[in-house]
């Protein structure tokens, strides 16, 4: 087991629970998610540092509130209680939680009634900005704690037994509602549980290559899978510092990627990192598949039948592979333990089908404890080119969900051309890394133009550019107009099939960020 220090952020619920970890980590502390189910010999095993409750959506009171076993409490750790985190803490210890006599969300003024480790700097009488979200509120503390913060609507906002390094807070810190929450997360971790900020994308690198050296072994062989995506040309490199030769890469040209975007892959992974990889050209494969095919969801299963039927017959000539690299990331992984349940659909326009089962290797996920935002960081600190770093999210199955009607060679080289202008321009300027993607989609609707003396009747193009954080939800980017227009002129007068360009300004919901 890592010797690394860990912050255990067990999870009721709440919206928030996985911004609460990216503040921990933006703090440099490395931090794991788990459901609040976890048993106290689990979570001893796991031996972390300190822990944080999540807020939640349930009341404590409650006939099946999500409750912990009550020796959380007695493990002696340094432990922080988030709005349900602070009120399931008070319950549990003999404290009174109530209903609020009115349900207060939004924003609030916190007044500091008696200094403390967790409001480090902070005299009684100060105050803070926070954000408020809660139905209950605590109306009697758990004997040994102190009332160290109020506010209007919640007298007991900030409650704290010092002695045994236990503190609650009934309001946010890791919404950015809360300006100074970053700071009290700090002085929790580093006032109170007495933490050093040492998890950093270079002290990950290097352990993750000596967890792939132990895992791998000596001798085995490994296999990947790589798309040319952030996550598998991170998780590529980074096991090829642990494994050299015996890891074996393969990349597949489905044909349906964007312009360049094969040569530069293996460009990269094999002339400036020298991995061992094989390019297999399977274009004429999937166009056959794809032939006759318009509806979005048999797009997506005939992509999924041929990279399987390709994967999984190179990977067959690698006759002595026991373990195959993934790029999985740790939202991938929060989505299998949320409190929630899982997802019951994973959405299949972001994958191009599961790898066989009857493949039998053994899962390597070196990427699997990391945020994107972290992959990429650890991506850079190995000295990997920004191009690829920063390259935008890129659906599985390519360009084939961007060109809505049949997918057709002659259409694919189209809207191609259409989205190399878009990428083009976005960079000239200097969006690319304020957008969170940005792309050309091609619809099978004709309509008349002119150019010249000559009247046109050709297919429409449509400009995609959102904004967003995880791209669970997004908003249309405000693009200047003076940038649209150059888009359109260029699109227009560059790429013969298209006479027509629209902007998309549908967000995320109600709308989705690809088309199909």
């Amino acid at each position: 087991m890592s010797s690394r220090q860990t912050v255990l952020i067990l999870d009721y619920g709440s919206q928030y629970t996985q911004l609460i970890a990216r503040r921990v980590r933006e703090a440099n502390v490395y931090c794991e998610i788990q459901p609040y189910t976890l048993s106290v010999e689990a979570i001893q095993a796991l031996a972390p540092s300190a822990l944080i409750l999540s807020g939640g959506p349930q009341s404590v009171t409650a006939e099946r509130a999500p409750l912990s076993d009550p020796r959380l409490f007695e493990l002696g750790l340094p432990t922080l209680g988030i709005c349900y985190g602070q009120q399931l803490m008070s319950h549990q210890l003999g404290g009174r939680v109530e209903q609020s006599p009115e349900r207060e969300y939004g924003p609030a003024v916190l007044e500091v009634t008696q200094p403390s480790g967790l409001f480090a700097g902070l005299g009684a009488g100060e105050t803070l900005d926070v954000w408020m979200s809660h139905g209950d509120r605590l109306v009697a503390p758990p004997p040994g704690f102190q009332v160290i913060g109020r506010s209007p609507g919640a007298p007991l906002a900030a409650i704290a037994d010092p002695a045994r390094r236990l503190y609650g807070i009934q309001f946010h810190p890791e919404v950015v509602h809360t300006p100074r929450g970053a700071e009290l997360l700090r002085a929790f971790l580093f006032e109170v549980a007495q933490l050093s900020p040492s998890w950093t994308p270079s002290s990950f690198v290097s352990d993750a290559i000596a967890a792939v050296d132990a895992q791998v072994g000596p001798t085995a062989r490994a296999l990947c899978g790589l798309s040319g995506g952030v996550d598998s040309s991170v998780a590529a490199v980074l096991c090829h510092r642990a494994l050299g030769e015996r890891l074996t890469c393969i990349f597949v040209d489905t044909g349906l990627l964007r312009e360049g975007e094969a040569q530069s892959v293996e460009r990269m992974m094999r002339d400036a990192f020298h991995l061992h990889l094989i390019v297999v050209d399977a274009q004429a494969k999937f166009f056959e598949a794809l032939q006759g095919v318009t509806d979005p969801e048999q797009k997506r299963k005939a992509i999924g039948r041929v990279f399987i039927e390709v994967f999984d017959a190179e990977a067959a000539k690698v006759t002595d592979a026991a373990f195959l690299v993934q790029g999985t990331v740790y939202p991938d992984v929060i989505e299998s333990i949320s409190v929630k349940g899982p997802s019951a659909v994973i959405k299949s326009h972001h994958n191009v089908g599961g790898l066989p089962a009857n493949m039998k290797l053994k899962l390597v996920e070196p990427l699997r404890e990391l945020f994107k935002d972290e992959v990429r960081a650890a991506g850079l600190s190995m000295g990997m080119p920004e191009e690829v770093i920063w390259r935008q999210p890129f659906p599985g199955p390519g360009l084939a969900i961007r060109c809505l009607g049949e997918v057709t060679p002659a259409r694919l080289a189209v809207l191609r051309r259409a989205d190399a202008i878009v990428r083009e321009e976005i960079a000239a300027a200097k969006l690319e890394r304020e957008l969170w993607q940005a792309f050309a989609v091609l619809l099978p609707v004709r309509s008349v133009g002119v150019m010249g003396d000559d009247r046109t009747y050709e297919e429409t193009c449509v400009l995609r550019a959102v904004t967003s954080v995880d791209g669970m939800t997004a908003d249309w980017a405000r693009l200047p107009s003076e940038l649209l227009a150059r888009i359109s002129s260029r699109v227009i007068n560059e790429v013969r099939g298209i006479n027509r360009v629209v902007y998309d300004i549908s967000s995320k919901p109600p709308a989705t960020i690809e088309w199909e």
